[in-house]
């Protein structure tokens, strides 16, 4: 079967599906937010059944720049090597907390308005994280500076300042609309890699508690800002077991996806524990996700500069294996890193070495770019 036919079986799947679905045969699947937007909530129903089918690939920043190439109209590296864009967009709200016109990776954020409004309006979906500085000492989010998780929360020091951040990020999704003046549904991520050290949020820096309360405060918070077009993704980096996994869980009525990162550093020719750890992780909140009637994600991955030529259809997916996993995102194409004298992106661009099967992982079946999203038409029944 070519891709093409796959996704028109898959377009007849949801056609019947979606004319017998009613919400109230299936009123375990729903958003924690009850009063999400009509378009939110048929985004989450049909990332649900789109990963029975397929998983969407996605990439951070894509629009925006590439290996050496800013800002030009229309252009991605992806594009450039499949003809295709990303199905997901990844981008950060970092900086809006502190009112500058541009976001923790340079872009102006008016710009990556109308990039998240391109790519909703030709069938992409959007997914959105957080590197908010430290409420505590203004630091950035790598500053670690002890109970700085607790300065946030109702009562706190910084509880106030907090708020006032939140305010600024509301503000920002509020104006969000496609041409109707709908709001754009956005997979947000909040407290990303919370399970790491490396973040002011993360689990060194606060009692299980702390964090449920903060995360709670920040949800509850939005949603009195009228904001209803978020989906909420718990999102780890590693864990060892579901007791690790749940430990600062918030709760299955604050979450609405469950996700973990994880990147690649040793050369899986010799090393293949990613695939392993993937796979361990993968089968923990599968089976939480099935019972709490979630979906699951990829949230962030990579192997950076991509040094080996068969990444993708090996060890890619050797590391997603057969789990039902709604999408899956890998980071940013900076280019040249001067600082550290690098080379750092993600995704391959027009000469790279893994091009070739990265042009055989787009042809996949189950592999979801843009074409094939806007063919499903992920925002209607």
């Amino acid at each position: 079967m070519t891709k093409t036919n796959y996704i028109y079986s898959l377009f007849l799947t949801f056609s019947t599906f979606c004319s017998s679905y009613s919400q109230s045969s299936d009123t375990k699947l729903s958003l924690s937010d009850k009063k999400a937007t009509k378009n939110t909530t048929q985004l989450y129903q049909n990332l649900y059944k789109t990963a029975n089918k397929g998983i969407l690939f996605g990439h951070q920043d894509d629009l925006a720049y590439g290996v050496n190439w800013k800002y030009e109209e229309g252009r991605s590296d992806v594009k450039d090597v499949v003809g295709d864009y990303p199905a997901v967009y990844g981008w950060d709200l970092g900086g809006l907390e502190t009112k500058s016109d541009k976001n923790i990776d340079g872009i102006p954020f008016d710009k990556m308005r109308q990039y998240i409004i391109d790519g909703y309006n030709r069938g992409g979906i959007i997914t959105i994280s957080w590197h908010s500085n430290n409420p505590l000492t203004d630091g950035n989010a790598w500053d670690t500076t002890p109970k700085s998780l607790a300065s946030a929360l109702p009562g706190g020091e910084s509880h106030e300042k907090y708020k006032a951040w939140l305010d600024e990020a509301a503000k920002y999704i509020l104006t969000l609309k496609d041409k109707k003046g709908n709001l754009i549904p956005l997979l947000y991520r909040p407290f990303h890699e919370l399970t790491g050290t490396w973040f002011w949020w993360c689990k060194n820096n606060g009692s299980p508690e702390e964090f449920k309360n903060l995360w709670k405060f920040t949800i509850d918070y939005f949603q009195k800002k009228e904001v209803h077009n978020l989906i909420y993704v718990y999102n780890t980096a590693d864990f060892n077991s579901r007791e690790d996994f749940l430990e600062y869980y918030p709760g299955s009525e604050y979450v609405d996806v469950l996700s973990f990162d994880k990147y690649i550093y040793n050369d899986p020719l010799k090393d293949n524990s990613f695939v392993e750890n993937c796979q361990r992780q993968f089968g923990i909140i599968d089976q939480i996700a099935k019972e709490q009637h979630k979906i699951i994600a990829f949230a962030e991955t990579g192997y950076e500069a991509i040094p080996y030529d068969k990444w993708w259809t090996d060890t890619l997916m050797k590391a997603m294996g057969s789990y039902k996993i709604s999408y899956v995102l890998v980071w940013r194409n900076h280019g040249w890193q001067e600082k550290e004298k690098k080379f750092h992106y993600y995704a391959p661009f027009k000469g790279q070495l893994s091009e070739k099967d990265f042009i055989q992982f787009y042809n996949l079946d189950n592999i979801l770019f843009e074409k094939d999203a806007a063919k499903i038409n992920l925002y209607k029944k």
